[in-house]
């Protein structure tokens, strides 16, 4: 019964930044390496970011790196991404994910998704 519940999605401002929020409950494998994705309307689904168990390696899709930063916190078992310098163009509806490689789709839960709304 493990659950991706994200959080911290809403509108913001272009320059602007959110913090996204990913808790994660019931019994997962604890050393997953997890991630976000995110989809536009009218677009395929996206990389954007993971980060491995112990937070030692991150892989940064091109079209946020330097504005984008993930984090996670195993002690509360959650996954934050802080998004700064927002630009329309990161409007999307944003999905905290887990399993062996994110990047790589590998893919074992995902989350319902949270909303971010980049207004120019």
């Amino acid at each position: 019964q493990v659950q991706l519940v994200e959080s911290g999605g809403g509108l913001a401002q272009a320059g602007g930044s959110l913090r996204l929020s990913c808790a994660v409950s019931g019994r997962m494998f604890s050393r997953y390496t997890m991630g976000w994705f995110r989809q536009a309307p009218g677009k395929e689904r996206e990389f954007v970011v993971e980060i491995t168990w112990s937070g030692g390696s991150t892989y940064y899709a091109d079209s946020v790196k330097g504005r984008f930063t993930i984090s996670r916190d195993n002690t509360k078992n959650t996954v934050y991404l802080q998004m700064n310098s927002l630009k329309p163009e990161d409007t999307a509806v944003y999905y905290c994910a887990a399993g062996l490689a994110v990047v790589a789709d590998r893919v074992d839960y995902w989350g319902q998704g949270t909303q971010v709304t980049v207004s120019s």
